[in-house]
């Protein structure tokens, strides 16, 4: 067992520090002004820089050509030190790092003094006899844990054991099993007493494993280890001070969510059934839009199962249309896109030994090789014996981005779902081609499905450089935001799959990855009951990734009228997200540029309140709408914790609760418990039915008041990369109490396909307007709603909700909207 105990020797460079102990080499580079970079290796010299992960480098890298279009090159924070007697201290404008000299050790402290993070003095970074690597850190008692990316159970991970391993987890538990299909070695401490947050992302794709207090030593501080099974121990320590600067950090160093076409954001069908007949698939696919159409409920895409590439011997040949199912796919593709949907379908990076295409790939050296590099390595997959396409290769990359434009691109299909790629290779000493450097796969598995979504994209842009790509991934890495939606895989049909999958859901957002969601209704087991279902859906419409998929063991097919008496809260449900997709497309396009998730912990935008930390299962949808879905069977009543901070309205009569209380409302079953918070500014669509058919000519904002506040309203084409080249609409509306309400909108960008008329909802507490004026005009003021309707502008008081409706043409330009709430004194009058 190696441990560093000693600093020998230090050598500053311009930007980097070198530093020798007794038993390993470290070199610290600080990034930025909020992010420090600790590698440490135990070997003779460091390992060359080659990361497919990190597009925020100070360093030159291998994979920058790879990389060239996504990395970006900053300069580091000089590393000039201080020796400060029994330790040396580096500093940047927010945090000071002290190296302790003996016993060897990090600490990290803001400017007030705060520590931060606290290596496990005498322990802090250890090679043991087979090779694993462990750094041990210092616990508080007052520290919560979150992130961790795809992880069951409770948001606070303290005191769990988390495993990092891609793995197919089919019909898990979703409170307790670990791991589940995705790996990212992230976290983001935040202690409850000072309300300081900061992150660490391991950069180290080994299988590891964090242990956050479960383990315990009376000889040692309490602390918490990351220990990885090989590689080097590449530490960045992210500062916040709040989890939203931690994660908008992170997201800086390993990147954004990439922005998905609009389109996406609409209802997805989908359920292994259909591709699994034996003829006419096709027919039943198009039968699903049709049905969606006739019984009012939107849809905007189909996810097609695999069952679609199955061989004579029913085996699944990626690449390959089964034409009794699907007779001239060509044309189906067509079809689909005229019923107003997109085609996303299934494929896989495992090849079985009876593929057609298996010796192409093989002759071209195209798969991950064995551990002698003579053969390809050959691994359980499903449906037999297969190997694994190799995308760290060129080759390989190249051959599958052939397959995939002949069998799929070429007919017009622009989404892909990269699914069952995980990469189970048992034998961890079989080689990757690594851009000719060679490793293990045991360094590089969970890499590969982040490559197999980059080469997805990349094969999309080269057919069509001007289509925006819509991936869809089950397994990832660090970094799989930038290239692909996810999702929370092969969930079991139960109502703790309901309850468990949304902090599943809140913990990736807060790992970088804003874009994702679960299959509503379950995908393994039975047929939902009826009331599952529609709780399913209820909480769904609020994913990122909204599809209701099924592989039912009962031979049944979950979709949306399967209870035809129930029909019309899904029908109702679906319609709401619907609603607000301008809203949802907005808070994307902010994951897209700052990283913030969609759905959030309550913590994320109420760290002050104590009582939110431990929250689970309530969640903000941005920042102004929480909502408490019904999670229980049977439910009449939900207790909700409104944070303290904000007032708090009923989404639907608009009853106003004071923050930092619990209340307990009614429910039925068609009850989606939300709530507005002071100050929202929230643009909705109503009456949209399909997002590729339907432009949005009538668009409202739902707004109140009380509290100044803004909000960017985000509009594109939404199919095309033009936003890229200024092509796209940024609206910011803010609200400022000056001698009333002033409601400002600041327009930004070319594109000019905008709403017809404006509406605004806007929330009076305790008094109504008596005068609004729109860029100083007086709008008139309508006593009764019909003659509002009627109206093109103009502005009536609706007495029971206390909103006062606006509306008016749009404006293509800058304006403001006034809104005077003096109270006019009938009686002296």
């Amino acid at each position: 067992m190696k441990i560093s105990n000693k600093m020998i020797s230090i050598k500053n460079y311009d930007n980097y520090l070198n530093i020798d102990t007794d038993a390993a080499k470290y070199r610290i580079v600080l990034l930025n002004d909020e992010i420090v970079r600790i590698r440490c290796t135990f070997d003779e010299e460091f390992a060359e820089e080659a990361s497919y992960s990190l597009i925020m480098t100070a360093w030159e890298d291998k994979m920058d050509g790879l990389l060239s279009e996504e990395r970006k090159r900053v300069r580091a924070v000089g590393s000039k030190y201080e020796d400060l007697g029994t330790y040396i201290r580096l500093s940047t404008k927010k945090l000071k790092v002290n190296i302790y000299k003996e016993p060897f050790a990090i600490e990290i402290t803001d400017k007030e003094g705060n520590v931060l993070h606290s290596d496990l003095k005498e322990k802090s970074y250890v090679k043991d006899a087979h090779g694993r690597l462990y750094h041990y850190s210092c616990m508080d008692d007052e520290d919560c844990f979150y992130g961790f990316g795809e992880k069951t159970g409770y948001l606070n991970k303290k005191k769990k054991r988390l495993r990092m391993h891609n793995v197919d987890t089919v019909g898990y538990d979703s409170e307790h099993t670990d791991p589940l299909y995705k790996h990212i070695p992230f976290y983001i401490k935040f202690n409850k007493k000072n309300s300081i947050a900061s992150g660490i992302f391991y950069h180290n794709s080994f299988d590891s494993v964090f242990d956050m207090g479960c383990e315990r030593s009376g000889y040692w501080n309490k602390y918490s280890y990351f220990c990885a099974d090989g590689g080097e121990l590449d530490v960045f320590f992210i500062y916040g001070p709040k989890i939203k600067d931690v994660i908008r950090n992170y997201t800086d160093l390993t990147g954004k969510t990439a922005l998905p076409p609009k389109y996406s954001l609409g209802y997805m069908g989908s359920t292994m059934y259909y591709t699994e007949l034996d003829r006419n698939s096709d027919q039943a696919i198009l039968q699903f839009l049709d049905k969606c159409k006739a019984e009012g409920i939107p849809c905007d895409g189909f996810f097609m199962s695999s069952g679609y590439t199955t061989g004579e011997n029913n085996k699944r040949y990626v690449f390959n249309w089964n034409f009794d199912r699907f007779a001239n796919p060509a044309q189906f593709v067509g079809q689909v896109k005229e019923k107003g949907a997109c085609l996303a379908p299934n494929v896989k990076p495992g090849m079985l030994t009876s593929h057609p295409l298996y010796k192409e790939f093989a002759a071209a050296g195209a798969y991950i090789k064995d551990e002698k590099e003579e053969k390809s390595q050959i691994d359980r997959y499903w449906g037999g014996p297969a190997s694994f396409v190799d995308f760290t290769n060129p080759k390989g990359r190249e051959l599958w981005k052939k397959h995939l434009k002949q069998a799929l691109v070429s007919l017009g299909i622009t989404s892909i779902w990269n699914d069952n790629n995980e990469y189970e290779i048992n034998n961890s000493e079989a080689v990757c081609h690594f851009e000719g450097m060679k490793q293990k796969v045991s360094a590089l598995r969970p890499i590969m499905p982040n490559l197999m979504a980059f080469t997805a994209k990349e094969t999309i842009a080269e057919a069509d450089p001007n289509t925006r790509p819509y991936i869809i991934n089950r397994a990832g890495f660090a970094g799989i935001q930038r290239y692909a939606q996810t999702w929370a895989g092969d969930n079991s049909t139960s109502w703790k799959s309901l309850k468990f999958n949304i902090p599943v859901i809140l913990g990736m957002g807060l790992s970088g990855v804003a874009n994702q969601g679960c299959d509503i209704g379950g995908f393994y087991g039975p047929a939902p009951e009826p009331e599952l279902f529609v709780r399913w859906v209820q909480n769904g419409i609020f994913q990122p990734r909204f599809s209701i998929h099924s592989c039912n063991n009962d031979n049944t097919v979950t979709e949306p009228w399967m209870y035809p008496s129930y029909t019309k809260y899904i029908r109702e449900a679906i319609k709401l997200r619907y609603t607000l997709v301008p809203y949802l497309y907005s808070l994307l396009f902010e994951a897209s540029t700052e990283g913030d998730p969609v759905m959030r912990p309550l913590v994320y935008e109420f760290e002050n309140d104590k009582k939110v930390s431990e929250e689970s299962f309530d969640f903000m949808f941005g920042s102004f709408i929480l909502v408490a879905n019904v999670l229980e069977r049977g439910a009449k009543t939900r207790k909700v914790y409104l944070p303290e901070g904000a007032a708090w309205f009923d989404w639907n009569t608009k009853q106003v609760y004071e923050g930092g209380q619990t209340i307990e409302v009614e429910v039925a079953l068609n009850s989606i418990p939300m709530f507005i918070r002071s100050g929202a500014i929230i643009p909705i669509s109503e009456g949209l039915m399909n997002i590729h058919h339907d432009s949005i000519d009538k668009l409202k904002f739902l707004i109140e008041p009380s509290e100044e506040s803004s909000f960017v309203l985000y509009e594109d084409d939404g199919i095309t990369n033009n936003y890229k080249n200024g092509e796209y609409l940024k609206t910011l509306v803010s609200v400022k109490k000056t001698d009333g309400v002033k409601i400002t909108f600041e327009k930004e960008g070319n594109y000019n396909k905008q709403p017809k008329e404006i509406n605004i909802d806007l929330i009076c507490r305790d008094v109504a307007p008596v005068q609004i004026c729109l860029k100083d005009i007086k709008l008139p003021m309508l006593l009764d709603k019909k003659q509002w309707e009627l109206s093109e502008e103009g502005w009536y008081f609706d007495t029971e909700q206390r909103i006062a409706k606006i509306k008016y043409p749009n404006l293509g330009e800058n304006y403001d909207l006034h809104v005077n709430f003096s109270v006019k004194d009938l009686i002296s009058i």
